[in-house]
């Protein structure tokens, strides 16, 4: 730092005061440049750390789970009314088709007996997902927006519809593991209460329709001589949006019924999205 000189030279003594108080000044400029430097600003408490700025669309890395992720980096969702407005109703399957009158016996006798017996990982969690009807998760970041459950009383037909709201890649992901089902558990024996029960798994090829599908077919023995049980499970994405159904019998699988459910439902899904979508 330059001084400016002084008019008249001064004696030893005068100029004292004036080195010292240019030395007093050269500190405290060189202790706040020191300061700001090590990262700590003005007025805020040491070890204080400033936060930092987050795009809403940037998401961190795949390794980052995304039930840890700050709100504002979620994908926006659909809201419930328009979840509610692409679900598929009995008027788009058929006359045969009604509104749900509860549970078939079914799900609790042979799905859920046969899950809770099931070691293998893969193979179980299918099981549980057929019984539960949560393909994408259980947390309340993946929690559907609306469900529909429709019954063909005639044919013993149940048929269970979600539509989620999540991230396009963690819905591929699900979509992906679907994929390897037919060659992880293509068939295996499940123990229920003693009872050998043969559980196959085969791929059902869903209409081309959204931007991602997948579809599997399970038939599992049921609790009487020459009874099975035929679950189809089939998932579409659009988006970061996800309709998945379950269609499942203990008589002859209603193969136009998944088909008209996802074909009806993928597009209803697909307008309702172009309509507009709401930041939750």
């Amino acid at each position: 730092m330059q001084l400016a000189p002084a008019a008249r030279p001064s004696p030893a003594r005068a100029t004292r005061p004036l080195l010292g108080a240019a030395l007093s000044a050269v500190l405290a400029l060189t202790a706040t440049a020191c300061d700001t430097a090590g990262g700590r600003a003005p007025g805020r408490p040491t070890g204080t750390t400033p936060p930092t700025a987050r795009s809403p669309a940037a998401f961190p890395s795949p390794a980052l789970p995304s039930s840890a992720l700050p709100p504002s980096a979620l994908p926006p969702v659909l809201t419930r009314g328009q979840a509610r407005a692409a679900l598929i109703t009995a008027a788009d399957l058929g006359e045969a088709w009604e509104p749900t009158r509860g549970a078939a016996t079914w799900r609790d006798e042979v799905l859920k007996a046969t899950a809770e017996r099931t070691r293998r990982g893969d193979c179980r969690r299918l099981l549980d997902i057929l019984y539960t009807e949560d393909l994408f998760g259980g947390g309340a970041t993946t929690a559907p927006r609306a469900t529909a459950a429709l019954d063909d009383p005639d044919g013993g037909a149940q048929l269970h519809y979600r539509i989620t709201s999540y991230r396009a890649a963690d819905l591929d992901s699900t979509l992906a593991w679907l994929g390897t089902l037919p060659d992880t558990c293509g068939r295996f024996e499940a123990d229920a209460g003693g009872t050998g029960r043969d559980v196959r798994v085969t791929a059902l090829t869903p209409p081309e329709a959204g931007d991602a599908g997948r579809g599997l077919r399970v038939t599992v023995s049921g609790t009487r001589p020459g009874e099975v049980l035929t679950v189809d499970l089939v998932a579409v994405r659009v988006g970061d949006d996800a309709l998945s159904l379950t269609n499942g019998t203990l008589g002859e699988p209603a193969d136009d019924a998944t088909l008209t459910a996802v074909e009806v439902g993928t597009r209803r899904l697909t307008e309702v999205r172009r309509q507009g979508r709401a930041q939750v």
